[in-house]
This record gives C-alpha cells, structure tokens and sequence, in this order.
C-alpha cells in the first residue's frame, strides 16, 4: 500500500512487529499489516488471544514504535514526529478506550470527561461544556457530579467513551472497551460508542474477542499469522 490519502482518519502501510519468546527466537506478531479506516467507519478486529490485537493498536496509536512500516492520521506520518509533537497528536486526533476505564478516582464524571481538553489547555469553561454535551449525548445528564465510585459500570465505561470523544477525534481507539461488563451492558455500551462516534463523523477502530459486537461494526477483519483478513 504506497497510496497515502489524507482523507483516511487511520491508515498503516507494511506494519510489522516481533518479540522474542524469550528462547532466543523471535515471534513475528505483526507480518506488514495494511488498513485504512474511513472516516465515520467502524471496523472491529477480531483474533486469537496474542494474535498481536492490542499490540497492532498500541502502534496504531503512537503508543509502540512498529519495527517497519509507517502509521498515518489524518494523513500526517506520526512516525516522523517528536514525542512532544506526537502527544499533541493523541490527545488531539486519537481517543482511547480500554477494558477498564481509567477514570480518575478523586473527579467527576464531568472532570474526567473534560480531562483531555485541560490537557490541551483549553479554558475551563469550554473544556467543561464540551464534556457535558458529551456526557449528555451518552445518556448520562444525571451523573455529571457523581464520582466513579458512584457510578455503574456501564457508565463508568460511558465516562471514559465521552472523555475519548470530547476532542472531536479523527479516530478512537477501543481495547477491548466492554471485555468487563456484562452482555446486556456490553452491548449498550457498544451501541453508545457506535453511535456518538457516527454522530461526529469519527472513526472506530475496536479490538474485541465477543462477535456479537463485532458483527454491529460496519466491517470486521481477522487478524490472523501477523495479517489483517477480511473484507
């Protein structure tokens, strides 16, 4: 894939990875993955467990280093940047979303959700309104004051998909993001996501184990001998 478009929110060309099994031999857990992700799309990415999922998506993110290969946001190489360049970038084109949620113990809902505008330092008032219409649009007008510990775990897990989306991102990443609720929960969680993402235009790239999920995304690729498979 040498075709680099600014019009896709995520693109990967020849992504590889290995790790050492500890042996002396070496794992080839990403073998020159591409992708493209549009933007609004969902896709879900579906493997074994150590099939390189979560590995894929750190470097997707900027959070891991690929041994060759090339990430894009938006366009932009994020492997050409600094790393004060390159968190600028996270906190302002990518949003995170794990199985647990991170959520700071000691703030709101509401401070949580506005956390990655206050890192940017936007004015608190701004960063504050933005994360109560994203607070509001994932069902939670009531429970701008609570603290985690007075959450649900499904709001808790919707806490941390508006503080993802509070930048308006090009893409958000989700790690296993309902892997710790139950079915019922999992899928309004899922469908939370869906929508406040298709909502802003924002693309989805979700790693998960349940294909129940996965099956609501708009395409699912395999990830399978270090390549990506699939439509």
């Amino acid at each position: 894939m040498s075709d680099v478009q600014q019009n896709w929110a995520l693109q990967a060309c020849g992504v590889r990875k290995s790790f050492s099994d500890g042996q002396g031999h070496e794992v080839h857990v990403l073998a020159g993955v591409d992708l493209t992700v549009a933007p609004g799309e969902v896709l879900a990415i579906v493997g074994a467990s150590g099939s390189g999922k979560s590995t894929l998506l750190h470097i997707l993110g900027g959070l891991d280093a690929p041994e060759d290969g090339r990430v894009f946001v938006q366009g932009v190489d994020i492997g050409t940047l600094s790393e004060t360049a390159l968190g600028k970038m996270r906190n302002k084109s990518l949003g995170f979303v794990y199985q647990f949620h991170h959520l700071l113990p000691e703030f709101t809902a509401l401070e949580n959700a506005a956390m990655p505008l206050m890192i940017a330092r936007r004015p608190r008032e701004e960063a504050f309104s933005k994360a109560r219409e994203a607070l509001e649009a994932l069902g939670l007008k009531e429970r701008l004051a609570h603290l985690p510990s007075q959450l649900s775990g499904g709001e808790r897990q919707r806490t941390a998909i508006a503080r993802a989306m509070v930048a308006n991102p090009a893409c958000i990443l989700a790690d296993e993001p309902t892997g710790n609720l139950d079915q019922d929960t999992a899928l309004e969680v899922f469908s939370c996501l869906v929508e406040s993402a298709r909502a802003r235009g924002t693309a989805v790239v979700i790693v998960t184990h349940d294909l129940q999920l996965a099956a609501r995304s708009d395409r699912v690729l395999r990830l399978e001998g270090g390549r990506l498979n699939g439509n």
